[in-house]
């Protein structure tokens, strides 16, 4: 295997998902390949409906595309059955989405512990540095509803990186926040992700934040252009 190989983390070849709405065929991705190298951070950007949700979902294997394949760390994920790319998923990957979703009847910290509880680990001292160091070291025995969005998010972020993931894959972090709030989350997630080696694929439509990425993919009409 040579180098390139080697940093290739993930990858898609060819992907291509359609849906159909009134009647109407939309295809949401077209043949769309790329690469994504270990430790890199890669912005998704376009429209609303340009399909860059779609497409990010499909790399982390919470879509099937119609055609195409996903290879993630040498594994084809669609090949996997359902339970093993699961695990996939929980020991590998880490998830940061628009509405947080926090359990409204957990604390912060049981919030960061649950995808460990899940994949059966101890976690409570990685998950309450986590906490600290998204600045949240004295709220960890704080419910959801006595959180801000901003705080909310932070937890989310603490509990994607709680299992040590290799890749982090956040849809429109900052959506939900307002711009100041929204530039300290991210802040936090780039230097979380970039301070322990992560890859980190975001989408968003601000061309500000996808500007602090290493690289920026442009989504339009479900092309990469």
């Amino acid at each position: 295997m040579d180098k390139t190989e080697t940093m290739t983390q993930l990858s898609a070849l060819r992907l291509s998902r359609t849906f159909v709405i009134a009647k109407t065929r939309i295809e949401v991705l077209r043949d769309i390949s790329l690469e994504v190298t270990a430790g890199e951070t890669v912005f998704l950007c376009g429209a609303s409906g340009a399909g860059k949700t779609t497409l990010l979902y499909t790399l982390a294997g919470l879509e099937r595309p119609e055609a195409g394949s996903v290879t993630f760390e040498g594994q084809s994920i669609f090949r996997m059955s359902g339970d093993r790319l699961a695990r996939l998923r929980n020991s590998r990957m880490g998830f940061v989405f628009q509405g947080y979703f926090l359990l409204p009847e957990l604390t912060a910290l049981e919030n960061v512990l649950v995808p460990a509880m899940i994949g059966g680990k101890e976690a409570k001292a990685r998950a309450r540095e986590l906490l600290a160091r998204v600045g949240l070291a004295d709220r960890e025995d704080h419910l959801p509803s006595e959180l801000s969005g901003g705080e909310q998010q932070r937890v989310a972020i603490a509990r994607a990186l709680v299992n040590d993931p290799g890749i982090i894959f956040a849809d429109e972090p900052t959506g939900n926040l307002d711009s100041k709030t929204g530039s300290g989350v991210m802040d936090a997630l780039l230097a979380m992700s970039r301070n322990e080696g992560r890859t980190l694929v975001v989408v968003t439509h601000d061309l500000g934040l996808a500007g602090r990425g290493d690289r920026l993919l442009r989504i339009e009409g479900g092309r990469i252009v």
